[in-house]
């Protein structure tokens, strides 16, 4: 919902001396303050222990999945930190920063295929033509946002049957594949699969930063992982930066060195099909940690009584049974779902000019 909420706040803002940008900035600013302190408040650490009525747990049969759990202090301290760590780095750049060009890539590339005329060449556009080009372009960047969106639920659901490390070998083998076909789909023209390629890439963007927290947990244990979900949360800040800047830099040499527009992309595919290659290596080092890095017993026990005081030996539901609806939940989904449905309404709609 952020892109299209910035936009008409940008559009309500605008005023002939001004862009409307730190306004924009700033009520969006408020807007995320309130609701990420009311989930902050909202939350509740269940007490340890604890499981719903009439839950028994399944019995655990992957070798990747911990019964231990590691302290913040030592996660770090840990190889299988930085081979995650460099996971989520290398996933991220290499779908983020090729995702920042999207528009202007299917230009380029495709040039007035997108406007029935295939003869024309991006830079011979006239002013229609390049209108309808990024309306074109603009639905294709809608529709890579709603696979990223669906990609958080699909891959991520997925990988409780496959494993998190499977599931991450998919995203970078999968990925490597599309990569190395994007030339050829684009040198071929196939408008239709080069576009499926990189939603599937998208929703491996998405599926990715879903899916990573679980990865976490499964190796480090439940009692530190949202602090070290956060630690390893720099991996996506430095993509933020390494992959655009990447993209950007080899496409203005390609550009310079005056290689055709359409053809300016090919090489930035095999550099990015490269990153998630190393990608994989990193990922298929990944092995269950040693024992000794797990918190004692004790050292467990006395952490879970300083966190939640309740005796951490006890199990059961503590009365809390298997939860429910209430008023409060209701109105905490809506206030979650509502704008949900309505950034997915207005990109859906967007992207429907691809289908025109």
């Amino acid at each position: 919902m952020g892109s299209p909420l910035a936009d008409m706040l940008m559009n309500a803002y605008r005023t002939p001396v001004s862009v409307g940008v730190w306004e924009t900035f700033l009520t969006l600013a408020l807007i995320y303050l309130v609701f990420m302190l009311g989930g902050a408040f909202g939350y509740r650490v269940p007490p340890a222990g604890w499981r719903p009525d009439g839950w028994t747990p399944p019995p655990a049969t992957r070798a990747m999945i911990t019964h231990g759990h590691v302290h913040l202090r030592d996660a770090h301290k840990t190889p299988q930190f930085w081979l995650i760590w460099a996971v989520l780095c290398l996933n991220v750049s290499a779908s983020i920063g090729i995702i920042g060009v999207a528009a202007p890539m299917l230009q380029e590339i495709f040039g007035g295929s997108l406007v029935g005329a295939p003869d024309i060449g991006f830079t011979d556009f006239d002013d229609s033509q390049k209108r309808a080009a990024a309306a074109v372009a603009a639905g294709f960047v809608g529709l890579i946002s709603l696979f990223n969106i669906g990609g958080r639920f699909f891959w991520a659901s997925l990988s409780d049957r496959l494993g998190r490390k499977l599931t991450y070998a998919v995203f970078f083998v999968l990925g490597v594949a599309l990569y190395l076909a994007a030339p050829v789909l684009a040198g071929g023209h196939m408008l239709a699969l080069f576009v499926l390629a990189f939603c599937v890439i998208a929703s491996m963007y998405g599926g990715g930063f879903a899916t990573i927290p679980a990865y976490l947990a499964d190796i480090f244990g439940t009692q530190f992982v949202g602090a070290i979900h956060g630690r390893l949360l720099t991996a996506w800040s430095t993509a933020g930066i390494l992959g655009p800047l990447v993209v950007a830099y080899m496409r203005d040499a390609q550009l310079a060195a005056g290689v055709p527009r359409a053809q300016i992309y090919d090489t930035i595919m095999l550099v990015l099909a490269a990153m998630l290659a190393v990608g994989f290596v990193a990922n298929l080092l990944v092995r269950p940690l040693a024992t000794r890095w797990f918190m004692k017993p004790a050292e467990l026990a006395a952490e879970q009584a300083r966190l939640r005081p309740v005796d951490a030996a006890h199990e059961g539901s503590f009365g809390i049974g298997r939860g429910g609806i209430s008023g409060p939940a209701m109105l905490a989904w809506l206030a979650v779902g509502l704008p949900i449905l309505w950034g997915i309404w207005i990109t859906f709609n967007k992207a429907l000019v691809l289908f025109h």
